[in-house]
């Protein structure tokens, strides 16, 4: 039996494949520890799974040479102490770190001391402590082929990204009835756990079209600031909403997997996990990256998708009721288009991501 710190906070693309390799390796009888930042979302998730929690306090780092900057700098100094004792406590056998600003001291903690550490970094182009950190690592996963190209490690190799159980063995018709809905095309709207403005304002003005001019059922995931808005604007609009059996309007969803299993379309922000999910689910994506993100990742995301022939591109600057509405009804009036699309977001699914990770971390570890 073998122990592991596990690493990687701050957003769902970085803790869900680091939780989907802990659990591979708690199945497998091994010991885990999980370093993450105790006033980030990883806390609670952590905590819900029952493994120890290794708090560190660090921030993202300020991109601007500033007196936040010097601030920043002595945070993540007393932040890699704190990793280094937690190493000389516990002596993991290795140490496995998702990329982002949560999991840096725990990496540059392992490479202090000598502890053996991989890294997987889940977007097309790889975050800043992928970039420093992996010529040190002893093996990369990279969820993208064009990561490969960019990150400077010899032992790097394309894995995909992490994905839960029920993505490999949920059918449509089990994911429609689990969601209480009709067996009838169906469109996911959804910006992530906190939701999108600019998709939920573009959505907002044309559902009761598409309900009554295509019969189209809707899933609606507006995020929870944002849902008291949508109703709003949707009451305004369509008074007449809560009575469109095509309609579900939630802030959020617990069960992503029905949510996503059940849809033939999608319009999502291009989060690399979602990608994936999305894949997983031969769903016809139309993606529309946030702007903000991190060296501009979700565009590149989304640009790669779109190169490859398994989604629609719209730029957040451009997207309004309009644009969306003749995005999705081209679809709706191509049906080969629409399967095109769908045969070739699953041809990009990768189903054994978690194996092939937890198999690529076993071999450092015998190291």
């Amino acid at each position: 039996m073998a122990k592991y710190f596990i690493t990687g906070g701050g957003t769902g693309g970085h803790i869900y494949p680091a939780i989907a390799v802990a659990d591979a390796l708690a199945k497998n009888k091994d010991e885990v520890l999980y370093v993450g930042n105790p006033n980030n979302l990883e806390y609670d998730i952590v905590k819900k799974k029952g493994y120890e929690f290794l708090p560190v306090n660090i921030k993202g780092m300020p991109r601007k040479i500033s007196f936040d900057l010097l601030k920043w700098v002595c945070q993540l100094d007393l932040a890699v102490l704190k990793c280094c004792y937690y190493i000389l406590k516990y002596k993991p056998d290795s140490v496995f770190g998702t990329g982002g600003y949560v999991s840096a001291p725990a990496l540059i903690a392992a490479r202090i001391l000598n502890v053996p550490y991989m890294m997987h970094d889940c977007d097309a182009n790889p975050g800043l402590v992928s970039r420093k950190l992996s010529p040190y690592a002893k093996s990369v996963s990279v969820a993208f082929e064009s990561a490969r190209e960019i990150l400077n490690n010899k032992n790097c190799i394309v894995n995909g990204n992490p994905i839960r159980n029920e993505f490999k063995t949920l059918s449509k018709d089990e994911a429609r009835k689990n969601l209480g809905i009709d067996d009838k095309l169906t469109l996911c709207i959804m910006g992530g756990s906190q939701g999108a403005r600019s998709i939920n304002d573009a959505s907002v003005e044309i559902l009761e079209k598409l309900s009554k001019e295509y019969d189209l059922q809707i899933i609606f995931q507006t995020g929870k600031k944002n849902y008291d808005k949508v109703i709003s604007d949707l009451l305004k609009i369509y008074p007449d909403y809560e009575n469109d059996k095509n309609l579900i309007v939630k802030p959020y969803f617990d069960d992503m997997v029905s949510v996503l299993k059940a849809s033939d379309i999608a319009v999502s922000r291009s989060g690399s996990l979602s990608i994936f999910e999305i894949c997983a689910s031969a769903i016809a994506p139309i993606y529309v990256p946030y702007p903000y993100a991190a060296a501009d990742h979700q565009r590149k995301n989304a640009k790669f998708m779109v190169e490859k022939g398994a989604g629609i591109y719209i730029d957040d600057t451009e997207i309004n009721a309009k644009v969306l509405y003749n995005a999705i009804t081209d679809l709706l009036d191509d049906k080969y288009k629409l399967e095109y699309l769908q045969e070739k977001s699953l041809s990009l699914a990768i189903f054994d991501g978690t194996e092939k990770i937890v198999e690529q971390l076993k071999q450092i570890t015998k190291l």
